[in-house]
Order: structure tokens, then sequence, then C-alpha cells
């Protein structure tokens, strides 16, 4: 049976041929595309040259393209967390923010109001039914699985939902790309925030959130509590970096990276270690805040897999509740689990959902 289906249509090559595939399985299709950033005052969004690449795509498909603009509710349920993250000190996640507050709620809302049975985005990622609800699974294609991403969208929106990238791999859709015509079979993907894009990060953070410098110090080992550098404010920094601290060579020190253990809000102090092993590094313990179940919430303490940021490798951790959320106890602990991240909870590969980052009690610096 034909369905009616809404495709978010990016400008990418990813939602195109998740288009492409729906046509010729005999769906009747349609293009939305999404503003979700009002351009700047430099003008540096590309969301005019985004809408060019879609309606070229639209063109050639042969399907109609809507436009619709999310940008208030962007700005308010994506954006503005975003910053105060930065500004508490923490590494927030606009990728999950984004997809449960925008792309899977006003949009499906849109898409409704427009006729449609269901959406579809180009997202690597697979949904299935299980029993009266649906389940969210990694795509086949683990350089590219998105399910990280989706760990928040609600049960609800999944069942509306198709992926029809889930099955396929990035270079089998740029080859179907190319083959059918498209004409952004070869454009580059997209990396970063809509509203960063390709601009500096740091700059366009500054203008945005109140910075203070401060000292980076020395949190363990035979300079610990030396100060060997400035930072120009904690917000530009996260748990586990290891560029663009501005440290060279440091008498009594080996030459190897530093990396970031730690931010002081307080008195704004950097810390940072060699130790690339470091307990702030490679925590045992995680806490989150209350987790986003995708189906029914599972028995705790409950045995799974957590990957706590995009690209890494899940691990095998037991979680237990807590007050205000979960306890995660880690064998093999993670590198660079920061708060504002996601810790994503799997059985196999399937995505049971995911809870925000809170504190990490196992860490603590050696001279605070």
């Amino acid at each position: 049976m034909s369905r009616h289906v809404i495709v978010g249509l990016s400008g990418g090559v990813d939602s195109a041929v998740a288009a492409l595939r729906l046509i010729e399985a005999g769906d009747r299709v349609e293009g939305l595309f999404m503003f979700n950033w009002a351009e700047d005052e430099a003008g540096r969004c590309q969301a005019a040259e985004d809408f060019e690449a879609a309606r070229e795509v639209a063109d050639v498909l042969g399907i109609p393209l809507h436009r619709a603009d999310f940008s208030a509710e962007y700005r308010q349920r994506v954006f503005q967390p975003f910053v105060d993250g930065y500004a508490a000190g923490r590494t927030p996640n606009p990728d999950v923010l984004c997809n449960r507050e925008v792309k899977f709620d006003p949009f499906l809302n849109h898409a409704r109001r427009l006729g449609a049975d269901c959406i579809a985005t180009g997202h690597y990622a697979r949904v299935e039914v299980d029993g009266p609800g649906w389940r969210l699974r990694r795509g086949v294609d683990p350089g590219k699985d998105q399910s990280y991403f989706l760990a928040a969208v609600p049960q609800a929106a999944l069942g509306r939902t198709l992926f029809p990238l889930g099955d396929l791999y990035k270079h089998d859709v740029r080859e179907l790309a190319r083959a059918a015509g498209l004409p952004n079979h070869a454009r580059r993907d997209s990396t970063g925030v809509c509203f960063i894009g390709e601009r500096d990060f740091d700059g366009f953070l500054a203008g945005y959130v109140d910075t203070e410098p401060g000292p980076i110090r020395v949190a363990d080992g035979p300079l610990a509590g030396t100060d060997i550098g400035r930072h120009r404010g904690l917000a530009f920094h996260t748990i586990g970096q290891r560029r663009g601290l501005g440290i060279g060579g440091v008498r009594g020190a080996p030459d190897a990276p530093w990396f970031v253990v730690d931010k002081n809000m307080t008195d704004s102090v950097l810390w940072v270690s060699q130790n690339a092993d470091h307990p702030a590094l490679r925590p045992r313990l995680v806490d989150t805040a209350a987790p986003q179940w995708i189906g029914p919430a599972p028995r705790l303490p409950l045995t799974c897999r957590v990957q706590v940021r995009y690209r890494q490798t899940d691990q095998p951790c037991v979680v237990t509740a807590r007050s205000d959320g979960l306890r995660l106890t880690f064998d093999t602990p993670p590198f660079a689990a920061a708060p504002g991240q996601y810790a994503v909870f799997y059985d196999d590969d399937i995505c049971l959902g995911c809870a925000e980052i809170d504190t990490l009690p196992a860490q603590a610096t050696e001279a605070a």
C-alpha cells in the first residue's frame, strides 16, 4: 500500500537518496526543507545554499518541495540550552536536542498537517515494530550509524518515521545518487552545527557566552599545582581535549600531549594532565540526569552497553537508579565522559534510550 511520505530534504546526498528509495518503493513522496537558523549578521549560515541544493534534487526526482521555518523553535529549544550549557561549564550536544525538539516534533506535526502518513530522513538507523510499539536499531554501516543522535526521540515519533538508509553503507548511497543523476551525489557531507557551520567555533561562542580567562594548572605528577599557561575561558574547553590548549614545551615535563581533566568554574582553573589514563579521563562511575527510555523503562539494575560520545565504542555497564537519575558503573571506563554529553544505552544493536551526563563522581584532580 502506497504511503504519503514527507522527506526532510536538507540538500545533502543522504536525504536525497532517502527520497529516491521511497519513490522507487512506490510511495507518494514530497520534500520539506527546514529553516532552523535565521541568517546572522555576517550572512554565514548556509541555509540558502542548502535550499538550492534541495530544490535541484526535488526537480530531478519530480517531487514537490515545501519550506518550513522552525528557527523560533530551534532557538528556544536547541540553541538556548546549548548556550546555557557552555556557560555552565558543560559540553552540550545540540544534535540530540535538535532531533528530539525539532526534527521529530515540529517537523512531524507540520508533515501531518500536509496530510502525510509519516516522515522520513536520511539518518543511518533502523526502526522496527516491537509488539505494540517500535524499537530503534543501529544502522548497518558502523562508520555512519546515527542512532546515538536519535536516542531521545520518543517512541511515538519513531512509529511515524522511516529511515530508508538504515540498511546501506555510505559508499552505496553515493553510488545510488550518482546512478540516478542526482546533482548532489558528490556533495561534501555537512559538519558541525547549523548555526556554527565551518566558522571558528571559539569565535562564535564568544559572542554568546561570557568568558573569564584563568590559569591552566597541572593536576598530577611532579608539577602538580603548577600553572603552565592561561586559557581564554573554560567554555572553550572540554574534558579530554588535547588540541588548542596553547601549551608549548613545559620545563620539567616530558614532550607528551596535555589533556583537559577538569574545569573549576568557581576560580576559573583549567586542570590538565599528561596522563591519558588519569581517573578523570576514564571514570568508572558516571551520574546522569533522569533517563529517556524509548520503550517501557527497563528494570534496574540493568546490564547493557553504553556509549558516552558519538563515534566512541560502547562499553559494558551496570545501570542503577539514584534519587534524580542514574549511576553508571563501568568495568572498562570510557574515555572523556563529559557533563552535557549523552550516555546512550544499547542491548546489542537495539538503542534503549539515553540520559544526559550530569557529574563524574570519580573524577578528582590530585591538586584540586
